[in-house]
């Protein structure tokens, strides 16, 4: 692979790592290529951010690939991940400290594939308020974190598949199938609403992008040796 390549296009699928924000991979892997091939410029582009505290699949495309990011972005998405009942956080994941708790006594696995049938299909949702999103030219987590109050108007999404893969001690492990647009933390934190014992997000891994799968994803490090690099210095 030569930089001329990468200037007119590649795709690269990688296994975002905890902790790092979607921006930060971008930058990374932009600025090595730059390095590699001794390029001024490039463009790079993910096609679809993830949340410092999820893993998985990261597409991102390169020079005049960069168009095709919108195509990737409407492709419908599956995650898997964990959701924790009985408590419920400001941001909907743990990036937040827990501000109320509820009696989880009542749940039962009948309750909950009861209420999983609420949550499949078209639904409306609420974006959470610790999100990228912008509102009168300011972002919503910025807003949040400065304690102003933020009216988000809902929107429709699709949950194409919604299942429990494991139920223990009020963790629920999930698999989840939905389209463009879609905020796990928001359904997490509605599906815990519904199930009357509040819930947030504690673990999120998006597995496939379209045809697009984690399982052909490398890991930042894996991409780096294969051009040839030497050991990132993070």
């Amino acid at each position: 692979m030569s930089g001329e390549d990468y200037l007119q296009g590649q795709v690269i699928l990688i296994d975002k790592p905890l902790n790092w924000t979607s921006f930060q991979v971008v930058n990374k892997l932009r600025w090595i290529i730059k390095q590699q091939f001794n390029l001024k410029k490039i463009k790079v582009g993910h096609a679809g951010t993830l949340d410092p505290l999820a893993t998985g699949l990261l597409i991102l495309c390169t020079g005049k690939f960069t168009k095709k990011i919108d195509t990737f972005q409407a492709q419908q998405k599956e995650y898997t991940g964990r959701i924790v009942l009985g408590a419920t956080t400001p941001s909907y994941d743990l990036e937040s400290a827990i501000d109320a708790h509820y009696p989880t006594d009542h749940i039962t696995l009948d309750l909950i594939e009861n209420t999983l049938k609420k949550f499949r299909g078209e639904i409306d949702q609420k974006p959470p308020k610790f999100s990228a999103l912008k509102k009168n030219g300011k972002r919503l987590y910025d807003m949040a974190r400065a304690g102003e109050e933020i009216e988000i108007p809902s929107r429709k999404v699709t949950i194409h598949e919604f299942e429990i893969t494991e139920f223990t001690s009020m963790n629920l492990d999930f698999r989840v199938v939905c389209s463009k647009g879609t905020y796990i933390r928001s359904l997490a934190h509605d599906f815990g609403k519904a199930l009357h014992s509040g819930g947030h997000l504690s673990m999120l891994r998006r597995t496939k992008i379209g045809t697009y799968s984690v399982e052909n994803a490398q890991q930042i490090e894996e991409f780096i040796a294969s051009l040839g690099s030497s050991k990132p210095n993070f």
